[in-house]
Protein backbone atom coordinates (compact mmCIF):
# COMPACT_ATOMS: atom_id res chain seq x y z
CA UNK A 1 0.00 0.00 0.00
CA UNK A 2 1.23 3.09 -0.87
CA UNK A 3 1.52 5.89 1.94
CA UNK A 4 -0.71 8.38 0.46
CA UNK A 5 -3.21 4.95 0.59
CA UNK A 6 -2.28 4.56 3.98
CA UNK A 7 -2.81 7.71 5.18
CA UNK A 8 -6.29 8.05 3.88
CA UNK A 9 -7.03 4.74 5.30
CA UNK A 10 -5.65 5.30 8.66
CA UNK A 11 -7.83 8.83 8.83
CA UNK A 12 -10.86 7.29 7.89
CA UNK A 13 -10.83 4.34 10.47
CA UNK A 14 -9.79 6.90 13.22
CA UNK A 15 -12.93 9.07 12.38
CA UNK A 16 -15.44 5.87 12.06
CA UNK A 17 -14.08 4.73 14.76
CA UNK A 18 -14.64 8.42 16.52
CA UNK A 19 -18.30 8.63 15.16
CA UNK A 20 -18.95 4.88 16.57
CA UNK A 21 -17.95 5.88 19.73
CA UNK A 22 -19.56 9.21 19.77
CA UNK A 23 -23.23 7.27 19.19
CA UNK A 24 -22.22 4.98 22.40
CA UNK A 25 -19.58 7.09 24.60
CA UNK A 26 -19.36 3.83 27.36
CA UNK A 27 -16.53 2.21 26.84
CA UNK A 28 -16.34 -1.67 28.48
CA UNK A 29 -13.66 -2.35 30.42
CA UNK A 30 -11.72 -5.56 32.18
CA UNK A 31 -9.64 -5.27 34.88
CA UNK A 32 -6.37 -7.68 35.29
CA UNK A 33 -4.95 -7.43 38.59
CA UNK A 34 -7.79 -7.13 41.45
CA UNK A 35 -5.89 -6.16 43.84
CA UNK A 36 -5.95 -2.97 46.20
CA UNK A 37 -4.53 -0.53 43.38
CA UNK A 38 -6.41 -2.05 41.01
CA UNK A 39 -9.36 -1.94 42.82
CA UNK A 40 -8.88 1.89 43.40
CA UNK A 41 -8.03 2.62 39.76
CA UNK A 42 -11.15 1.15 38.39
CA UNK A 43 -13.01 2.82 40.70
CA UNK A 44 -12.08 6.01 39.25
CA UNK A 45 -13.03 4.66 35.76
CA UNK A 46 -16.49 3.68 37.19
CA UNK A 47 -16.99 7.00 38.48
CA UNK A 48 -16.79 8.44 35.70
CA UNK A 49 -20.23 7.44 34.54
CA UNK A 50 -18.66 6.47 31.36
CA UNK A 51 -17.28 2.77 31.70
CA UNK A 52 -19.24 -0.69 31.82
CA UNK A 53 -17.38 -3.45 34.05
CA UNK A 54 -17.06 -6.49 32.14
CA UNK A 55 -14.69 -8.87 33.23
CA UNK A 56 -12.78 -8.44 37.04
CA UNK A 57 -9.53 -10.86 36.62
CA UNK A 58 -6.93 -12.33 39.22
CA UNK A 59 -5.07 -15.00 40.24
CA UNK A 60 -6.54 -15.21 43.56
CA UNK A 61 -10.17 -15.80 44.10
CA UNK A 62 -10.55 -13.48 47.13
CA UNK A 63 -9.64 -10.30 45.23
CA UNK A 64 -11.90 -10.99 42.28
CA UNK A 65 -14.67 -10.73 45.35
CA UNK A 66 -13.22 -7.77 47.01
CA UNK A 67 -13.26 -6.15 43.36
CA UNK A 68 -16.86 -7.51 42.69
CA UNK A 69 -18.10 -6.10 46.25
CA UNK A 70 -16.17 -2.71 45.95
CA UNK A 71 -17.01 -1.77 42.15
CA UNK A 72 -20.32 -3.64 41.60
CA UNK A 73 -23.19 -1.41 42.94
CA UNK A 74 -26.66 -0.73 42.80
CA UNK A 75 -28.31 -2.32 39.28
CA UNK A 76 -25.05 -2.73 37.26
CA UNK A 77 -24.63 -5.72 35.37
CA UNK A 78 -22.82 -8.33 37.25
CA UNK A 79 -18.80 -8.61 35.73
CA UNK A 80 -17.80 -12.29 34.60
CA UNK A 81 -15.08 -13.11 36.35
CA UNK A 82 -12.11 -15.15 35.90
CA UNK A 83 -8.12 -15.87 36.80
CA UNK A 84 -6.65 -15.79 33.45
CA UNK A 85 -6.04 -13.08 31.40
CA UNK A 86 -6.94 -15.48 28.26
CA UNK A 87 -10.33 -15.34 29.10
CA UNK A 88 -10.48 -11.83 30.44
CA UNK A 89 -9.20 -10.40 27.27
CA UNK A 90 -11.38 -13.26 24.60
CA UNK A 91 -14.50 -11.91 26.71
CA UNK A 92 -16.98 -9.84 24.46
CA UNK A 93 -17.62 -6.20 24.58
CA UNK A 94 -14.14 -5.61 26.25
CA UNK A 95 -12.69 -2.50 24.18
CA UNK A 96 -9.84 -1.75 26.86
CA UNK A 97 -8.18 -2.97 29.72
CA UNK A 98 -6.65 -2.00 32.69
CA UNK A 99 -4.00 -3.76 33.98
CA UNK A 100 -2.86 -3.46 37.53
CA UNK A 101 -1.19 -6.75 37.98
CA UNK A 102 2.68 -6.41 39.77
CA UNK A 103 5.26 -5.32 37.79
CA UNK A 104 6.97 -8.43 36.48
CA UNK A 105 3.59 -8.96 34.78
CA UNK A 106 2.78 -5.60 33.24
CA UNK A 107 4.43 -6.08 29.50
CA UNK A 108 3.56 -9.41 28.93
CA UNK A 109 -0.23 -8.37 29.62
CA UNK A 110 -0.17 -5.07 27.95
CA UNK A 111 1.66 -7.48 24.80
CA UNK A 112 -1.40 -9.89 25.15
CA UNK A 113 -3.89 -7.15 25.37
CA UNK A 114 -2.25 -5.13 22.11
CA UNK A 115 -2.65 -8.31 20.62
CA UNK A 116 -6.08 -8.89 21.00
CA UNK A 117 -6.97 -5.41 19.76
CA UNK A 118 -7.88 -3.46 23.48
CA UNK A 119 -6.88 -0.18 24.37
CA UNK A 120 -4.66 -0.32 27.58
CA UNK A 121 -4.42 1.61 30.37
CA UNK A 122 -1.03 0.55 31.97
CA UNK A 123 -0.36 0.93 35.34
CA UNK A 124 2.95 2.31 36.52
CA UNK A 125 6.09 1.66 36.20
CA UNK A 126 5.68 1.13 32.40
CA UNK A 127 8.33 -1.35 32.49
CA UNK A 128 9.70 -3.27 35.53
CA UNK A 129 13.24 -3.77 33.55
CA UNK A 130 14.74 -1.32 31.40
CA UNK A 131 15.51 -3.22 28.65
CA UNK A 132 11.74 -4.18 28.28
CA UNK A 133 11.15 -0.17 27.03
CA UNK A 134 11.46 -0.83 22.97
CA UNK A 135 8.79 -3.93 23.16
CA UNK A 136 6.62 -2.09 24.94
CA UNK A 137 6.68 1.08 22.87
CA UNK A 138 6.65 -1.63 19.41
CA UNK A 139 3.94 -3.14 20.16
CA UNK A 140 1.76 -0.40 21.72
CA UNK A 141 2.45 1.60 18.75
CA UNK A 142 1.87 -0.75 15.97
CA UNK A 143 -1.85 -1.75 17.50
CA UNK A 144 -2.77 1.60 16.96
CA UNK A 145 -4.53 1.42 20.24
CA UNK A 146 -4.33 3.40 22.92
CA UNK A 147 -1.81 2.97 25.28
CA UNK A 148 -1.53 5.38 28.76
CA UNK A 149 0.41 4.92 31.68
CA UNK A 150 -0.85 5.33 35.42
CA UNK A 151 1.36 8.42 36.55
CA UNK A 152 -1.85 10.79 37.03
CA UNK A 153 -0.56 13.94 37.86
CA UNK A 154 0.08 13.97 34.34
CA UNK A 155 -3.53 14.63 34.15
CA UNK A 156 -3.71 17.08 37.22
CA UNK A 157 -5.12 20.31 36.15
CA UNK A 158 -2.80 22.62 38.67
CA UNK A 159 0.11 20.42 37.67
CA UNK A 160 -0.26 21.30 33.41
CA UNK A 161 -0.87 25.25 34.86
CA UNK A 162 2.48 24.79 37.00
CA UNK A 163 4.09 23.13 33.69
CA UNK A 164 2.59 26.23 31.23
CA UNK A 165 3.02 29.21 33.50
CA UNK A 166 6.71 28.57 35.30
CA UNK A 167 8.52 26.31 32.41
CA UNK A 168 9.98 26.91 28.72
CA UNK A 169 9.98 30.47 26.84
CA UNK A 170 7.29 31.39 30.13
CA UNK A 171 9.95 30.36 33.03
CA UNK A 172 9.37 32.34 36.47
CA UNK A 173 12.20 30.18 37.74
CA UNK A 174 15.40 31.16 36.34
CA UNK A 175 18.11 28.63 35.92
CA UNK A 176 16.64 25.34 37.69
CA UNK A 177 19.74 23.93 39.66
CA UNK A 178 18.22 21.35 41.90
CA UNK A 179 14.99 19.37 41.92
CA UNK A 180 14.25 17.66 45.16
CA UNK A 181 11.65 14.61 45.34
CA UNK A 182 10.49 13.37 48.95
CA UNK A 183 7.56 10.91 50.41
CA UNK A 184 7.90 8.59 52.85
CA UNK A 185 6.05 6.85 55.43
CA UNK A 186 4.07 3.83 53.21
CA UNK A 187 2.23 1.61 56.12
CA UNK A 188 1.39 -0.71 53.31
CA UNK A 189 4.87 -1.54 52.56
CA UNK A 190 6.53 -1.27 55.98
CA UNK A 191 4.37 -4.46 57.27
CA UNK A 192 5.60 -7.70 58.64
CA UNK A 193 4.02 -10.58 57.07
CA UNK A 194 4.03 -13.53 58.92
CA UNK A 195 4.19 -16.95 57.13
CA UNK A 196 1.05 -18.44 55.67
CA UNK A 197 -0.49 -21.45 53.73
CA UNK A 198 -1.46 -20.61 50.75
CA UNK A 199 -4.75 -20.31 50.08
CA UNK A 200 -6.34 -23.10 47.98
CA UNK A 201 -7.84 -20.28 45.92
CA UNK A 202 -4.67 -18.67 44.82
CA UNK A 203 -2.79 -19.74 41.33
CA UNK A 204 1.17 -19.57 42.81
CA UNK A 205 2.26 -20.42 39.71
CA UNK A 206 0.49 -18.00 37.39
CA UNK A 207 1.65 -15.35 39.52
CA UNK A 208 5.18 -16.01 39.55
CA UNK A 209 5.16 -16.12 35.73
CA UNK A 210 8.79 -16.07 33.89
CA UNK A 211 9.91 -15.13 37.05
CA UNK A 212 12.32 -17.99 38.58
CA UNK A 213 10.27 -20.18 40.89
CA UNK A 214 9.99 -20.14 44.81
CA UNK A 215 8.05 -22.39 46.88
CA UNK A 216 5.12 -20.13 48.34
CA UNK A 217 5.85 -17.77 50.60
CA UNK A 218 3.10 -15.80 51.79
CA UNK A 219 5.35 -12.33 51.96
CA UNK A 220 6.28 -12.74 47.81
CA UNK A 221 2.23 -12.91 47.02
CA UNK A 222 0.99 -10.11 50.17
CA UNK A 223 3.70 -7.58 49.56
CA UNK A 224 5.44 -8.22 46.53
CA UNK A 225 7.13 -4.88 45.76
CA UNK A 226 9.74 -6.34 48.47
CA UNK A 227 11.12 -8.45 46.18
CA UNK A 228 12.64 -7.31 42.65
CA UNK A 229 11.73 -10.10 40.48
CA UNK A 230 8.14 -8.72 40.98
CA UNK A 231 8.86 -4.95 42.28
CA UNK A 232 11.46 -2.17 42.57
CA UNK A 233 9.82 -1.17 45.69
CA UNK A 234 10.00 2.30 46.54
CA UNK A 235 12.44 2.82 43.87
CA UNK A 236 9.62 2.27 41.47
CA UNK A 237 6.16 2.73 43.42
CA UNK A 238 7.33 6.02 44.57
CA UNK A 239 9.97 7.20 42.75
CA UNK A 240 8.27 7.01 39.17
CA UNK A 241 5.42 9.26 39.88
CA UNK A 242 7.86 12.56 41.71
CA UNK A 243 10.57 11.42 38.50
CA UNK A 244 7.95 11.58 35.79
CA UNK A 245 6.91 15.15 36.85
CA UNK A 246 10.27 15.86 36.74
CA UNK A 247 10.82 14.80 33.68
CA UNK A 248 8.06 16.58 31.88
CA UNK A 249 8.29 20.04 33.45
CA UNK A 250 11.79 20.10 32.52
CA UNK A 251 11.76 18.41 29.45
CA UNK A 252 15.15 16.35 29.86
CA UNK A 253 17.06 13.46 29.80
CA UNK A 254 19.37 12.01 32.77
CA UNK A 255 22.84 11.59 32.44
CA UNK A 256 24.51 9.82 35.43
CA UNK A 257 22.76 8.78 38.78
CA UNK A 258 24.42 7.17 41.97
CA UNK A 259 21.96 5.54 44.99
CA UNK A 260 22.36 4.25 48.28
CA UNK A 261 20.17 2.71 51.17
CA UNK A 262 19.46 -0.27 52.38
CA UNK A 263 17.09 -2.29 54.74
CA UNK A 264 17.57 -0.02 57.65
CA UNK A 265 14.92 -1.07 60.00
CA UNK A 266 12.60 -3.79 58.20
CA UNK A 267 14.64 -7.04 59.35
CA UNK A 268 11.77 -9.17 58.53
CA UNK A 269 12.97 -10.92 55.04
CA UNK A 270 12.76 -8.44 52.89
CA UNK A 271 15.08 -7.51 49.50
CA UNK A 272 14.73 -4.54 48.24
CA UNK A 273 15.61 -1.37 50.97
CA UNK A 274 13.30 0.26 53.16
CA UNK A 275 15.08 3.53 52.91
CA UNK A 276 16.94 5.31 49.95
CA UNK A 277 18.58 8.06 48.68
CA UNK A 278 19.14 8.81 44.86
CA UNK A 279 20.63 11.87 43.06
CA UNK A 280 20.61 12.14 39.08
CA UNK A 281 22.66 14.31 37.16
CA UNK A 282 20.56 16.13 33.67
CA UNK A 283 21.80 16.95 30.43
CA UNK A 284 20.56 20.46 30.81
CA UNK A 285 22.83 21.07 33.87
CA UNK A 286 20.90 19.99 36.92
CA UNK A 287 20.18 17.49 39.77
CA UNK A 288 17.18 15.32 40.54
CA UNK A 289 17.24 14.16 44.16
CA UNK A 290 14.79 11.32 46.04
CA UNK A 291 14.65 10.35 49.49
CA UNK A 292 12.22 8.10 50.53
CA UNK A 293 11.36 5.49 53.19
CA UNK A 294 8.89 2.81 53.89
CA UNK A 295 8.69 4.09 57.68
CA UNK A 296 6.42 6.18 59.40
CA UNK A 297 8.73 9.68 59.24
CA UNK A 298 7.59 13.30 59.03
CA UNK A 299 6.38 13.73 55.92
CA UNK A 300 3.73 16.24 55.71
CA UNK A 301 4.24 17.44 52.43
CA UNK A 302 5.12 14.90 49.98
CA UNK A 303 5.78 16.48 46.33
CA UNK A 304 8.56 17.75 43.82
CA UNK A 305 10.25 20.97 44.61
CA UNK A 306 11.81 23.26 41.99
CA UNK A 307 14.74 25.57 42.97
CA UNK A 308 15.53 28.21 40.61
CA UNK A 309 18.11 31.35 40.42
CA UNK A 310 14.63 33.69 40.81
CA UNK A 311 12.31 31.33 43.12
CA UNK A 312 11.00 28.12 43.65
CA UNK A 313 8.04 26.26 42.91
CA UNK A 314 6.49 23.35 45.46
CA UNK A 315 4.02 20.88 43.46
CA UNK A 316 2.18 18.16 45.72
CA UNK A 317 -0.73 16.41 44.76
CA UNK A 318 -3.04 19.49 46.93
CA UNK A 319 -1.47 22.44 45.45
CA UNK A 320 1.26 24.19 43.82
CA UNK A 321 3.18 27.07 45.48
CA UNK A 322 5.55 29.80 43.90
CA UNK A 323 7.94 31.53 45.96
CA UNK A 324 9.63 34.52 43.69
CA UNK A 325 12.96 35.58 45.25
CA UNK A 326 11.24 38.74 45.42
CA UNK A 327 7.43 39.42 45.79
CA UNK A 328 4.66 37.08 47.86
CA UNK A 329 4.23 33.63 47.10
CA UNK A 330 1.35 32.44 44.50
CA UNK A 331 -0.35 29.35 45.39
CA UNK A 332 -2.63 27.60 43.44
CA UNK A 333 -4.95 24.64 44.81
CA UNK A 334 -6.12 21.17 43.64
CA UNK A 335 -9.24 20.69 42.31
CA UNK A 336 -10.76 17.09 41.51
CA UNK A 337 -9.41 14.07 41.36
CA UNK A 338 -6.36 12.94 39.62
CA UNK A 339 -7.66 9.01 39.31
CA UNK A 340 -10.92 10.43 37.84
CA UNK A 341 -8.92 13.10 35.84
CA UNK A 342 -6.50 10.25 34.70
CA UNK A 343 -9.20 7.94 33.54
CA UNK A 344 -11.10 10.44 31.69
CA UNK A 345 -8.43 11.52 29.56
CA UNK A 346 -8.15 8.10 28.67
CA UNK A 347 -11.33 7.62 27.69
CA UNK A 348 -11.10 10.83 26.09
CA UNK A 349 -8.35 9.69 23.96
CA UNK A 350 -10.13 6.68 22.86
CA UNK A 351 -13.18 8.71 21.82
CA UNK A 352 -11.20 11.23 19.90
CA UNK A 353 -7.91 9.46 18.69
CA UNK A 354 -6.10 11.37 20.74
CA UNK A 355 -2.83 11.36 22.42
CA UNK A 356 -3.14 10.74 26.34
CA UNK A 357 -1.57 12.61 28.53
CA UNK A 358 0.70 10.04 30.02
CA UNK A 359 1.67 8.34 26.34
CA UNK A 360 3.49 5.35 26.27
CA UNK A 361 6.82 7.17 24.88
CA UNK A 362 6.42 10.23 27.80
CA UNK A 363 6.12 7.25 30.06
CA UNK A 364 9.36 5.47 29.43
CA UNK A 365 11.30 8.88 29.35
CA UNK A 366 9.40 9.15 32.92
CA UNK A 367 10.63 6.21 34.13
CA UNK A 368 13.99 6.18 32.86
CA UNK A 369 14.94 7.48 36.49
CA UNK A 370 14.09 5.14 38.66
CA UNK A 371 15.66 1.98 36.43
CA UNK A 372 18.84 3.78 36.80
CA UNK A 373 18.52 4.36 40.41
CA UNK A 374 17.67 0.58 40.98
CA UNK A 375 20.88 -0.34 38.35
CA UNK A 376 23.20 1.88 40.68
CA UNK A 377 21.41 0.87 43.74
CA UNK A 378 22.07 -2.94 43.01
CA UNK A 379 25.27 -2.76 41.48
CA UNK A 380 26.78 0.27 43.96
CA UNK A 381 27.95 2.03 41.18
CA UNK A 382 27.64 5.42 38.83
CA UNK A 383 25.53 4.34 36.20
CA UNK A 384 25.06 6.55 32.94
CA UNK A 385 22.67 6.45 30.50
CA UNK A 386 23.61 6.11 26.79
CA UNK A 387 21.24 7.67 24.84
CA UNK A 388 22.47 7.51 21.27
CA UNK A 389 22.68 3.22 22.13
CA UNK A 390 19.81 3.77 24.40
CA UNK A 391 21.87 2.09 27.23
CA UNK A 392 22.23 2.08 30.86
CA UNK A 393 25.99 1.88 31.29
CA UNK A 394 27.81 0.39 34.71
CA UNK A 395 30.90 3.03 36.02
CA UNK A 396 33.25 2.36 38.69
Amino acid sequence: MQRRSFLRTAAFTAASYSRIMGANDRVGMALIGAGRRGREVMKAFVDTGRVDLKVICDVYDVQRERGRQMLVTGAMEKPFECATHEFALARGGVDAVLVAAPDHWHLDLATAAFAARKHVYLEKPATHDFNEGPQLLRVARTSGKVCTIGTQQRSGAHYKQAKDEYFGANSKLGKVLFVRTYWSNFPWQARTIPPQAKPAGLDWLRFLGKTPYFDYDHARYDSWRYFPEYGGGVLADIMNHWADVAVWMMEDRPVDCVATGGIYNAQDGRVNPDTVNAILRFRKGWNLTFESSVHKLRDDRPGVLFEGTEGSLEITRAESIFRPTKGEPVIVKASGSLETAHASDFLNAIKNGSKPSADVDLALAGVLPSHMARAAYWSGKRVRYEEGRNEIVYGS
